[in-house]
Parts: structure tokens; sequence; C-alpha cells
């Protein structure tokens, strides 16, 4: 069995990265963000890069220390409005934009690590989201097609993990990681635990490690993206 764990999250990146890559990154906000992997991306200064994300982090955690040292070329994703820089390029015409409708995002994902090359949605029909694409009726009912997405690199971040790169997420950082996980041609996941092989329980297991190439234990910094207050 190929060896899969790494020390760092820079080793684990090493012969992977190259200028001009597309990368699918999981989490949801600032959950489950893959934080050491993104990091080290901006300290190896890969650059002209197309990332597939939910969203685009803040302007200073997450995907946001990307878009500050100007190595995202092209964004496509779902939410973009905690991020004053990603405006501001984007406004300025420095970064490319695609947005999709979240639903539709994810299927993308889920599509293109199932072997799956579109599908036909009915989401987006009749607005800008349908420029330039296929459309298609089915039963009376108008749909387009959308692409499935396979990425050079998928970055994810779970709960525990081990040497054979099976992976748990926990609760909401379950929502983006699986998909982009799957969707990779090389998949790298961050973990907060590696623990022994046989020691996951089976049917508990989101990600299996056919889908990982190598992994690390990182640190984490939970930060709250919206913190609502009320007084007691």
């Amino acid at each position: 069995m190929a060896k899969k764990v790494f020390d760092t999250a820079s080793a684990a990146l090493e012969g992977v990265l190259q200028n001009g890559m597309s990368i699918a990154a999981g989490g949801f906000g600032l959950c489950g963000i893959p934080e050491n992997l993104i990091a080290a991306i901006r300290d190896a200064g890969t650059n002209d890069l197309t990332v597939y994300s939910n969203n685009a982090g803040v302007d200073d955690f997450g995907l946001g220390v990307l878009l500050q040292t100007k190595q995202v070329k092209k964004m496509v994703s779902s939410y973009v409005g905690e991020n004053a820089e990603f405006m501001r390029q984007y406004l300025s015409g420095e970064l490319e934009l695609e947005f999709n409708p979240q639903g539709t995002l994810a299927e993308r994902l889920r599509a293109g690590g199932a072997g799956i090359p579109g599908f036909y949605t009915k989401t987006g029909v009749g607005t800008v989201i349908a420029d330039g694409k296929e459309h298609k009726d089915f039963d009376g009912e108008t749909y387009i097609l959308e692409r499935g997405i396979r990425a050079d690199l998928a970055i994810v971040k779970a709960w525990k993990g081990d040497a054979q790169g099976n992976l748990v997420y926990r609760k909401t950082a379950r929502n983006f990681n699986p998909l982009c996980a799957t969707a990779g041609r090389v998949t790298i996941a961050e973990v907060e635990e590696i623990v022994p092989v046989g020691s996951l329980e089976p049917d508990m297991i989101h990600t299996p490690g056919i889908f990982v190439q190598r992994i690390i234990q990182g640190q984490h910094e939970k930060r709250i993206e919206q913190k609502t207050m009320r007084a007691a």
C-alpha cells in the first residue's frame, strides 16, 4: 500500500501544485475548510488558479488568503458575500467569477466524482445562469445542461482519518467536503486526528480511502463567521 500520511501540508502538496491548475476546495462558510493546505498553497506561490468552492472564505482566512495574494484567476462559487477583497477584485475586472446555484454546484461536483460528464436541471432556466448553455425539453419542461466538475486537485478537511485515507466528517463539515473529495484527480485531506487503521466503524466512513491519495494531521482554528448575540 502506498504511503499516504505526510508530516506537513507543504510536504503533502509537493509535486502536485502547478500554475494554472484547478482546485476543488471543501468547506461551508468557515466550517470544515482545509486551512492548512490553503496556507501551504499560498506559501508555494502557485498562481492562475481556478477554484471550485461554495464560498471564498473571508478577507484574512480560508480561501481569502489566496485572493489577498492574487493567486486565484477564477472562482466558481455559490456565495461570496463575506469577502470585501473578492468584491473589489471582481468589480475591478481582476478576478473572473462563475456563479452557480448552490445545489447545482454540489451536483456538478458529485457528478464529476461519479464519472458523469453532465446533467440537466431546471434551476437557472430563464436567468443569466442559463446563458450559453444547452437547453432541452423533457415532459414539457425546459432544462439546461450543466457539466460535471473534475478538478486537478481536491483539498478537504475531515474530523478523523486513518493511514488508508478513510475519512469521517463532523456535522456541517460534511456538506461540500465529500463531494470535493471524489471530484479531484488528486485528493489531499487534512484531519484533526489520524487514528489507527481499523478503528473507524465502516458504516461511519463518509469518504472511502480509495478517493484519497495523501493525508495530514493539522492544527485548526475554529472561527465563527457570523456571531449573533441576544440579551440574556
